[in-house]
């Protein structure tokens, strides 16, 4: 994911702490179902503002019940977990679809850019939760260990709120 210089310090350490993430769930509210759904998206930019952009096929369900949106990250090998309320936007941008193509779209958009269902997919970032952990397995282990021993948690990494 191309990540832009950002504005504030909260967007900055955002930024920093998904910078080497490929992948997020986008979870919304199905109105008519009544239910969360969940699918996988690969992010493609976090622009200035902190808005996190993804290409997307109009057609389907991750555009629409814009208004309520999750995005999910998740690096285990870092021991990095993230959670970012916002909302969706969706933008015809040609040019800038055409900027933040990837071959890797190429099998759900065979058309490339020309593809007719080919979308900007816009999140927008209103809060975020955070939980950065030590990414040594042997200081996991120890950790834990003091932290069963000890029946609280010790030495379990940062654990924090953005507002953005």
């Amino acid at each position: 994911m191309n990540i832009k210089p950002q504005k504030t310090e909260e967007l900055t350490k955002l930024a920093e702490l998904i910078k080497d993430m490929k992948y997020a769930m986008l979870s919304s509210y199905q109105v008519a179902e009544g239910k969360l759904t969940s699918r996988p998206m690969t992010p493609q930019e976090m622009c200035e503002e902190g808005a996190i952009w993804f290409l997307a096929d109009s057609d389907s369900e991750s555009v629409r019940n814009l208004e309520v949106m999750n995005l999910a990250f998740s690096n285990e090998s870092e021991n990095t977990y993230i959670s970012i309320a916002g909302h969706g936007e969706l933008v015809a941008d040609r040019q800038r679809m055409q900027t933040l193509w990837s071959m890797f779209a190429r099998p759900w958009f065979p058309q490339g850019v020309e593809s007719k269902n080919l979308t900007l997919l816009k999140f927008v970032p209103h809060s975020a939760e955070f939980w950065d952990g030590p990414d040594s397995k042997v200081v996991q282990l120890l950790t834990m260990a003091a932290s069963i021993a000890a029946a609280k948690p010790i030495g379990m990494g940062e654990h924090g709120q953005l507002s953005l």
